[in-house]
């Protein structure tokens, strides 16, 4: 299977003035020099993370939507981020997954940080989305939703547990998972730690995708972006408390063969969860 190249955007963002953060994400994007089939960008990436939804909701046939699909289309590969949505008089913060094609899945955050009273401005999304991008499948999350392994959690159906009889590659719900966030400095260990356990236990790539400078609240945020393979290993070179882009290739056959070599899913235990949708490119 072909290898799939993911470009992170860690970068600061213009406190709840999506004009600006529309255009400096444009520039940085016509930047962009190295292939690439993925662009990341952070949670509430037009806004900053603001409880002041009233006045700062898109529609999903606003601004940030055409925005995507133009630079979808002109790079010819996804772009992925978050942003305040409103619907039917709802607020939502809104993973939005758009392909070059103009089609587009959506993910509602599940988990809202009710320390910033997330949880009485938004409403929570109950179901994950599983994308597939060039024969990869990638779950994209937010930010507080990295802390619950249960939703995070790759499952896996095991038609056998002969080696070579189950179709190991094909038995997990996903091969990447995303985290787009807006994860204060103050909490970086525990963004830093729970990223490697992530990728550890659910024997997937991990993308963390944080934003970095001062919000309107005063609050500090170190990016500290991370590409993590399944053994636990940081891949990506992006330094704290700066805006970078940097593109990372990750290797398929890699997985396939960590994950034959050490099938840890063959003792894993059953669960139920909310269902998850499936959508194609």
């Amino acid at each position: 299977m072909k290898n799939l190249k993911a470009t992170l955007i860690q970068s600061n963002l213009h406190w709840e003035n999506r004009s600006e953060n529309l255009r400096m994400f444009s520039e940085k994007i016509d930047a962009i020099k190295e292939e690439t089939d993925l662009i990341i960008l952070p949670e509430m990436f037009t806004t900053g993370f603001s409880m002041n939804c009233k006045a700062l909701a898109d529609s999903m046939s606003g601004e940030t939507i055409n925005w995507m699909k133009e630079k979808a289309t002109q790079t010819k590969c996804v772009i992925t981020g978050s942003f305040i949505c409103e619907e039917n008089g709802k607020y939502y913060n809104r993973l939005v997954w758009m392909q070059p094609d103009g089609n587009y899945q959506t993910y509602d955050k599940r988990h809202l940080f009710r320390m910033a009273e997330e949880d009485k401005y938004y409403v929570g999304g109950n179901e994950k989305i599983i994308v597939e991008l060039n024969g990869w499948k990638i779950c994209p999350l937010i930010c507080y939703d990295l802390r619950f392994p249960v939703w995070s959690r790759n499952r896996m159906e095991v038609m056998s547990k002969e080696l070579g009889v189950g179709g190991h590659l094909n038995s997990h719900d996903y091969d990447l998972l995303i985290y787009i966030a807006n994860w204060p400095e103050r909490r970086a260990h525990p963004w830093k730690t729970l990223l490697l356990a992530r990728a550890i236990e659910n024997q997937c790539y991990v993308v963390g995708l944080n934003r970095v400078g001062d919000d309107g609240n005063q609050i500090h945020y170190s990016g500290d972006s991370a590409v993590i393979n399944a053994k636990g290993e940081v891949m990506s070179k992006t330094n704290a408390n700066v805006e970078n882009t940097e593109t990372i290739e990750l290797n398929f056959s890699g997985l396939y063969e960590f994950r034959t070599q050490f099938p840890v899913f063959l003792d894993a235990d059953d669960f139920d969860l909310a269902p998850t949708r499936t959508k194609g490119e």
